[in-house]
């Protein structure tokens, strides 16, 4: 596998994949198969000044090499070591498919077929993902394959972004896979419990109490607030979109993915249940439309993985919710709960919370809680 970095120390020996003819007088043309050493790291990571053989130096393009030592044909998957660094991995995308759907050499497991989340209109038409489970110098990571091209050329321009926000609550992105047609595979800390949506399905009432319902609420919050502070939109905040770790903390997941898709795609092909009116009407997100999103997502929750507006017909849901319906308190959920999840469906985006507001009332009721135990 190919591993381009943006921090090659100088004297690092690589090995062009691709023919370079050069565009100008400062680029250095190479061909296939070429040794090339590193001389520096220019301002744009996407280039490096390199020389050859014959000692002659110019710029080359970081994508057209790859490291010298350590590189294996058909290779496994390799990441760049710091918390902060983003690594853009290109390579054959139809052979490791092949590869590792027959053997996980390496791996945790083959490569599968991912389940689809029931009433995730968006996961089913825009994103048809494939999902392994890595090995990264002894942790798990996760890799997903994302075949759409918008949603990967959007991801790509918000990638060196998104890399930049860390937060406990947000699932943190590792790395990139390029592929040359536009389409990515992104690399992910791996979450052990998978999503909350089957997290609360397959555990219920019986296994998870208030607290540990207010919790998720708490921690999906406290995710969304940061990316509220960062000017960051989620535009597809759901349960399927929020993951479980081994310690049972809720991160946000696939933040970034649906920003170009979302203001492309017409309304019938967003997650209409998740989507709040005036995004699908008028196509304006904002983190108010996140906010509404959130209400539903709490209502996931408390309802424990039910599908958001039970027995009313998909092409009932948005006339009904726009003449002011709002869903029925699930059961057993707290009254000052369901007060939050109704502040967040307001029709008027003004005047829902933000999420600095909605964290401060959940924590409020955490503590009730807590003086009553």
């Amino acid at each position: 596998m190919t591993q381009v970095q943006t921090s090659w120390p100088q004297g690092t020996e690589c090995v062009a994949r691709y023919n370079f003819k050069g565009t100008s007088e400062q680029d250095l043309p190479f061909n296939k198969g070429d040794v090339l050493t590193i001389v520096i790291v220019t301002k744009d990571p996407n280039w490096y000044k390199a020389k050859n053989s014959a000692g002659r130096e110019g710029t080359i393009p970081a994508n057209y090499v790859q490291k010298r030592e350590g590189v294996k044909s058909g290779g496994k998957l390799s990441l760049m070591p710091g918390p902060t660094s983003l690594c853009y991995l290109t390579h054959d995308i139809q052979f490791l498919e092949q590869h590792y759907t027959k053997d996980a050499d390496g791996l945790c497991t083959k490569l599968i077929k991912p389940k689809v989340e029931e009433g995730s209109v968006a996961a089913q038409d825009e994103f048809s993902r494939d999902v392994m489970v890595g090995d990264y110098r002894g942790t798990k990571v996760a890799v997903k394959c994302i075949k759409h091209d918008a949603t990967a050329q959007a991801f790509i321009a918000e990638a060196s972004v998104m890399t930049q926000l860390r937060h406990d609550n947000l699932v943190q992105l590792l790395g990139v896979i390029v592929e040359e047609n536009g389409s990515l595979f992104i690399v992910t800390e791996y979450m052990a419990k998978g999503c909350l949506v089957d997290y609360l399905r397959s555990r219920g009432r019986t296994v998870l109490g208030g607290d540990a319902l207010l919790n998720f609420a708490l921690d999906v919050c406290e995710a969304m607030e940061y990316l509220e502070i960062n000017n960051f939109i989620h535009r597809d905040l759901a349960a399927r979109n929020v993951l479980v770790s081994e310690d049972n903390l809720a991160k946000v997941s696939d933040f970034g993915l649906t920003k170009e898709a979302s203001s492309t795609q017409d309304t019938a092909k967003l997650p209409v249940k998740w989507t709040s009116p005036e995004a699908l009407r008028e196509k304006k997100f904002s983190t108010k439309s996140d906010v509404w999103s959130y209400g539903i997502l709490l209502w996931e929750i408390y309802s424990f993985g039910r599908v958001p507006y039970p027995r009313i017909p998909l092409k009932d849901v948005v006339p009904r919710v726009e003449k002011g319906y709002k869903m029925d308190c699930p059961e057993g959920c707290p009254e000052v709960v369901y007060n939050i999840m109704k502040q967040c469906w307001n029709l008027d985006p003004a005047a829902r919370p933000s999420f600095q507001m909605l964290k401060e009332w959940l924590q409020h009721i955490n503590q009730g809680m807590i003086k009553k135990q």
